[in-house]
């Protein structure tokens, strides 16, 4: 547990909790902060660091466990969502008590993009539909908050990469959306075909994988509203609830020949049920192809849709999830277990320090093998 605190791994978040004792405070194994090793003590779950009379780091957030963004910048996205055509300002957001570098880096980890680009995006996602629906350009240009013809047309330039008038004989491009879960917010991406994207925004390789999405789709991606999307906020909120064992919203992953082998053949693992990656080697006729095999798990973009999580260590250990291990154990224990996996308590305040408890590893046990 030390060793993964000093290398601020991700993938222990939720599996334990640091303690300082000089501070009096916990926070994640991936907290930025550098305490001394004899200042420091693990506990295994928000209840007993608080039992113990810690309060929650303000930096990491660790009672955050079901990641809710932050209400300024849910703020935010409703009022560009109710006011496509609101040009916000520095000035605008500093009114409001946020400053343009805080939003900009929370919309940079969370989107892959920056707030002005989120806010550009989501305001020519309509203007695409409408051009491409056969509507009139002025209408358009108008109604996305635009004052000429020559500042749309080079916005939409950029975002598209195609002037408008070409818009209505492309297939589209890619729509993109935050969906809050029990799990932290997932980001979500459609295209007419289906889901291509459904990735937790933690993830370190999200931005590579949007830039990757980008270039196979050859699309731009922007935020906004689409069918499938719905759909798929609808049957998310169903499986966690334990009641959707199948998903049956489209999709539309886009890998090398051997990687989209992979995740078929992962869609083909039954909902509760656990197999390992020699067993995913030979279902694909490669019995040897383990290491691809594996690599190609850990490249799959569409996360519980595509169910790499169920696919763990021939001796029964968890082994490596992109999502972080304790999302794969909740995962697991959701699907066998067909109800909502347990959350981190929200911070309802500290109880002062009394006898301190026993440190608690609750390192994921060994799953037996289906």
């Amino acid at each position: 547990m030390l060793r993964a605190f000093r290398e601020k791994n991700a993938d222990y978040d939720g599996v334990y909790f640091v303690a300082v004792k000089t501070t009096g405070i916990f926070c994640r194994p991936s907290c930025p902060s550098k305490p001394k090793p004899e200042n420091v003590e693990f506990f295994g779950s928000v209840r007993e660091c608080l039992a113990s009379g810690y309060r929650p780091c303000k930096r990491c957030q660790p009672t955050h466990a079901n990641g809710t963004p932050p209400d300024w910048a849910a703020s935010l996205m409703k009022r560009v969502e109710a006011n496509p055509d609101w040009r916000i300002k520095a000035a605008d957001l500093r009114a409001i008590g946020v400053t343009p570098e805080r939003a900009r880096r929370w919309f940079k980890e969370n989107f892959g993009m920056t707030f002005s680009a989120w806010c550009r995006g989501h305001r020519l996602a309509g203007a695409f539909t409408q051009i491409r629906n056969g509507e009139k350009l002025d209408e358009a240009v108008f109604a996305s908050g635009y004052e000429s013809h020559s500042g749309f047309r080079d916005a939409f330039n950029r975002t598209f990469g195609k002037a408008p008038g070409r818009a209505r004989y492309n297939t589209g491009h890619i729509v993109i959306e935050l969906i809050e879960s029990p799990l932290g917010p997932l980001l979500a991406a459609a295209s007419d075909e289906g889901i291509c994207l459904l990735e937790y925004t933690d993830r370190r390789m999200l931005e590579h994988n949007l830039a990757t999405m980008r270039q196979r789709f050859a699309s731009a991606v922007v935020p906004g509203d689409h069918k499938w999307l719905k759909r798929l906020r609808a049957e998310l909120a169903d499986y966690f609830a334990g009641k959707l064992r199948e998903f049956s919203v489209p999709l539309a992953p886009r890998g090398t020949p051997f990687q989209e082998k992979v995740w078929r053949e992962l869609r083909n693992i039954p909902h509760g049920e656990t197999i390992a990656y020699d067993e995913l080697a030979q279902r694909i006729g490669q019995p040897t192809a383990q290491r691809a095999v594996a690599r190609a798990n850990g490249m799959n973009r569409i996360c519980i849709l595509i169910p790499c999580h169920r696919v763990i260590g021939k001796d029964g250990s968890l082994t490596g999830y992109g999502g972080g291990l304790w999302r794969k154990r909740l995962l697991l224990d959701l699907e066998r277990q067909r109800q909502q996996p347990a959350l981190a308590i929200s911070d309802s305040g500290t109880t002062p320090r009394g006898r301190r408890q026993s440190p608690a590893t609750n390192r994921p046990a060994p799953l037996a093998r289906s």
